[in-house]
C-alpha cells in the first residue's frame, strides 16, 4: 500500500475538511500515543535491545491498527513488544526492517512485490508472495497472508461520478477521455509508482489534467475529494470515508493495482518461532471484512487503534 501533507490552504478554509484533519490527526497522535512503549524517535537507527520485537507502521491509520494488531498478539505470547508508529512510506520503512532498527512492519504483498519489482506479473496469492520473497533483502521474510485485502485505487466524487455517469460498475478505460478534465491526488510516491501515474497511462492511457500531491489516502486525500479540489484520487478500498460521502471506486479489471493482502514482513532474525505462528494466527482470521469494520471504529468513531486491536484480537481468541 501507498504520504506527505501539501494542501494546507484548503483545509484551513473548509470547516468540515479540516474536523475530518483533525480527526484523523487524533487518531494518529492516539495510536502514537497508545503505542507508546518506545518514545524515541520513530526514524532512530538503533536496534532495539535484547529480544524486544519492534513493530512498525506505516504513516496512514490502518498501518497503525495493524501494527498494534500485531504487537498486541506478540504481547499475549509473553514477547517484549515496542513500537515505532507512523514513521512514513515504504521507501523510508524499508530500510529501517533491512537493518534491523524494526523487526515487524504490515505490508501489502502486491504493493510491495511492486516496490521491488515494477514489471513482476501478479497473477496469483502463492505466485505474488513467491516472487515478492524472491526479491526480498536476504535478512527480510514475508509471513503468510490474510484473506484481508486493501488495495490503492483510482476513486471519483459523487460529483465527477455524475457528472460522467460512473458508476461502482465502471472501470479505469472508462476514463480515457475524461482523465485530461480531471485533476488526480494522492500521496507523493503515486507520481513515480507503476501502482500510480506510471501504470494508469502505461496499462490504461490516461492522462490526467493535472497531479495534486496530498497523503497517503489519508485525511487531506480525502478532504480534497470531497471539496472537489481534486475529481479522482488514490484512495484505499477499505477506507470507510468511501460509504460515508457516496465515492466511486472504479474497478480495475487489468489488475493494474494488483494484490494487497495484509501481510507481516520480518526480519528474520529478530522473531521467534512462537512469534511467527503468533503472527501467522493473526493471518488467519483477519478478512476484508473485519478489517473495514475495524478500519470504521478507527476513523469514523474515532476509537484508539490500540483498544480497538486488543477488543478484536479477545474476540477473535488471540489476545
Amino acid at each position: 500500500m501507498t504520504s506527505n501533507a501539501h494542501s494546507s490552504r484548503s483545509l484551513r478554509n473548509h470547516p468540515g475538511a479540516a474536523a475530518v484533519a483533525l480527526a484523523a490527526v487524533t487518531v494518529l497522535l492516539a495510536g502514537c500515543s497508545s503505542s507508546s512503549d518506545d518514545t524515541s524517535d520513530p526514524l532512530a537507527g538503533d536496534k532495539a535491545a535484547g529480544d524486544t520485537v519492534v513493530v512498525g507502521s506505516n504513516n496512514f491509520a490502518e498501518s497503525i491498527l495493524i501494527a498494534d494488531i500485531y504487537g498486541e498478539a506478540l504481547k499475549a505470547k509473553g514477547i517484549k513488544v515496542s513500537y515505532k508508529p507512523n514513521i512514513g512510506s515504504r521507501e523510508t520503512t524499508y530500510g529501517l526492517l533491512k537493518n534491523g532498527s524494526i523487526t515487524v512492519l504490515p505490508e501489502y504483498n502486491g504493493s510491495l512485490l511492486a516496490y521491488l519489482d515494477a514489471k513482476a506479473e501478479q497473477t496469483s496469492l502463492a505466485t505474488v508472495n513467491a516472487a515478492a520473497k524472491a526479491k526480498l533483502d536476504s535478512k527480510l521474510t514475508l509471513l503468510e497472508s490474510s484473506p484481508a485485502e486493501d488495495k490503492d485505487s483510482v476513486t471519483v466524487n459523487a460529483a465527477t461520478a455524475k457528472k460522467y455517469s460512473l458508476t461502482a460498475t465502471s472501470t479505469l478505460a472508462d476514463l480515457k477521455d475524461i482523465a485530461p478534465d480531471l485533476v488526480l491526488g494522492g500521496s507523493p510516491e503515486f507520481q513515480t509508482r507503476q501502482q500510480g501515474i506510471l501504470g494508469l497511462e502505461s496499462v490504461y492511457g490516461l492522462k490526467f489534467k493535472s497531479f495534486k500531491a496530498l497523503d497517503a489516502g489519508g485525511p487531506l486525500t480525502q478532504a480534497a475529494l470531497k471539496k472537489n479540489t481534486v475529481q479522482a484520487a488514490d484512495i484505499f478500498t477499505t477506507d470507510p470515508t468511501i460509504t460515508k460521502e457516496k465515492f466511486v471506486v472504479l474497478q480495475d479489471p487489468k489488475n493494474l493495482f494488483g494484490f494487497a493482502n495484509v501481510t507481516p514482513l520480518v526480519y528474520k532474525s529478530g522473531l521467534s518461532q512462537e512469534g511467527i505462528d503468533a503472527l501467522n494466527a493473526v493471518s488467519a482470521k483477519l478478512d476484508t471484512k473485519t478489517l473495514l469494520d475495524l478500519d470504521s471504529q478507527v476513523q469514523l468513531e474515532s476509537k484508539d487503534p490500540l483498544d480497538v486491536a486488543k477488543a478484536w484480537l479477545k474476540s477473535a481468541g488471540l489476545g
